[in-house]
């Protein structure tokens, strides 16, 4: 029998040798956080550090670009359209023929008009010739002073019947004469709203006529500007569908604010050659300076939906960097949140640049 100091010593041993073999296992693990991440080296890239600016500080909005001189032309008598000479996009003169109503009645109120002007001329002229014999056989004392007084009265009624029956010819003319719808000014036709068979009505339009007196730019701004924008300020215009960057200066500042926009309506000038109505187009206007974080506009990188900058820290490491960007500048795009002043970005050779990575070389400069 085994005496119990020797069962004693080999239990001792036994675990001993467990314990030897636990260790001996935990030899061979990695404990986490221990291990070193290998990170691709970055090389070939421009880092820079993000400084704030002074930067001219603009309100922007959109507006229309409108002819200067737009001329809406309607009917001022009723009538059947008998032919219409002009189609949208015709240039035309002024007083230039644009269409033609029925003028059969109104040729036949200015043969009345004309006859009874006639009537009337004749009707004045015996009158004066009746006076002018009552008037001599009063000078030689042969007729009393109430009779030549009657025949005095008769001229000057048939003179007022003169006057009257002409200006009711010029005024049958006149009406005669609208029914031919004129140009009133030089232009181009950019709307024509009648065809021949048609029925025009005092005021219906019939067509539009800008002129070429030139366009300006009608802008929606908010209320909060009103008071701050003056006759004689500048702004930038920017007509994208024509590649267009120009300069004006607003014409007329209109006080009055829509209460459903809160906006106003700012008019500037345009002095640039091919426009044309309806363009849409986008104002700058300045107000003044501020101070910004602007970084190159080469250096934002867009993943989809989203909007970052490779920052590098002082390490040298990589990192994708969310931003929210604001107004761009000829200096860069400015950066409203997700960078400080002071950090590092790469702002050249990004298809050079990884995620994660780090510069080669370490921090850089």
């Amino acid at each position: 029998m085994m005496r119990a100091a020797d069962r004693e010593w080999r239990g001792a041993l036994l675990t001993a040798l467990a314990v030897l073999g636990v260790l001996a296992g935990c030899g061979d693990r990695v404990v986490p956080g221990t291990a070193e991440v290998k990170r691709p080296a970055v090389t070939g890239v421009t880092v820079a550090t993000v400084e704030p600016a002074r930067v001219s500080d603009f309100y922007e909005t959109s507006g229309t670009v409108k002819a200067r001189v737009s001329s809406v032309v309607a009917s001022r008598v009723p009538g059947t359209v008998t032919s219409v000479h002009v189609r949208a996009g015709d240039r035309v003169k002024a007083g230039q023929l644009l269409a033609a109503l029925d003028d059969r009645d109104a040729a036949q109120n200015v043969r009345a008009a004309e006859q009874a002007y006639e009537a009337a001329r004749q009707g004045r002229a015996m009158a004066d010739l009746t006076w002018q014999r009552y008037k001599r056989l009063h000078d030689e004392k042969a007729l009393a002073r109430q009779e030549i007084d009657q025949i005095e009265t008769q001229r000057n009624v048939a003179a007022a019947r003169y006057e009257q029956a002409k200006a009711g010819l010029e005024e049958a003319r006149i009406r005669q004469g609208f029914t031919r719808i004129t140009a009133p000014v030089s232009g181009v036709v950019t709307e024509k709203r009648i065809d021949p068979g048609s029925m025009a009505m005092p005021g219906m339009p019939l067509f539009t006529v800008e002129s070429d007196g030139g366009f300006h730019l009608e802008a929606a701004v908010d209320e909060s500007l009103s008071g701050a924008l003056h006759v004689g300020n500048r702004a930038a215009v920017t007509i994208d569908s024509l590649g267009l960057q120009t300069h004006g200066n607003i014409i007329e500042v209109v006080p009055a604010v829509d209460p459903a926009t809160r906006t106003f309506i700012v008019k500037i000038a345009l002095a640039v050659k091919g426009l044309r109505s309806g363009l849409f187009a986008r104002v700058r206007l300045p107000q003044g300076e501020r101070e910004a974080l602007l970084v190159p506009k080469g250096a934002v990188v867009e993943k989809g939906q989203l909007t970052g900058v490779y920052a590098v820290d002082s390490q040298g490491l990589i990192t994708y960097r969310l931003v929210r960007t604001g107004k761009s500048y000829e200096g860069g795009i400015e950066v409203l949140s997700g960078l400080q002043a002071g950090e590092r970005i790469i702002t050249a050779g990004l298809e050079k640049t990884v995620d994660g990575g780090r510069l080669a070389g370490g921090a850089g400069p």
